[in-house]
């Protein structure tokens, strides 16, 4: 069965990268460690590991804590960047949302 693609990912295209990105904002209150993030994700570790180093220097992940070996991320919600891309997210989710609701009121008269 085809997963369905978040709106986040249909507008920025299915790359690694921006399933990571689509996953840490949807999961914005907990931290999670990069082999959790690559599995939720659907990320192989060795692509992981190509772009995460650019997303911890640019502040766009930030650590959060250590359990046991593993070193726990979060998506950095005071980053610039990150700010502009989880508006945007939320701007996608109002346009759809205004495009279906009118479609369910006339289904539903």
């Amino acid at each position: 069965m085809a997963e369905d693609k978040s709106l986040f990912v249909e507008f920025f295209g299915d790359y690694p990268i921006i399933r990571v990105l689509d996953f840490l904002i949807e999961n914005d209150i907990f931290d999670y460690s990069k082999k959790d993030i690559g599995r939720n994700a659907n990320v192989s570790w060795n692509t992981l590991e190509r772009f995460w180093s650019n997303m911890e220097e640019t502040g766009v992940v930030t650590f959060t804590r250590k359990v046991g070996k593993a070193q726990m991320y979060k998506i950095n919600k005071k980053n610039p960047v990150v700010k502009q891309l989880i508006e945007l997210d939320n701007k996608l989710m109002k346009n759809s949302m205004e495009k279906i609701l009118p479609e369910k009121i006339k289904a539903l008269a």
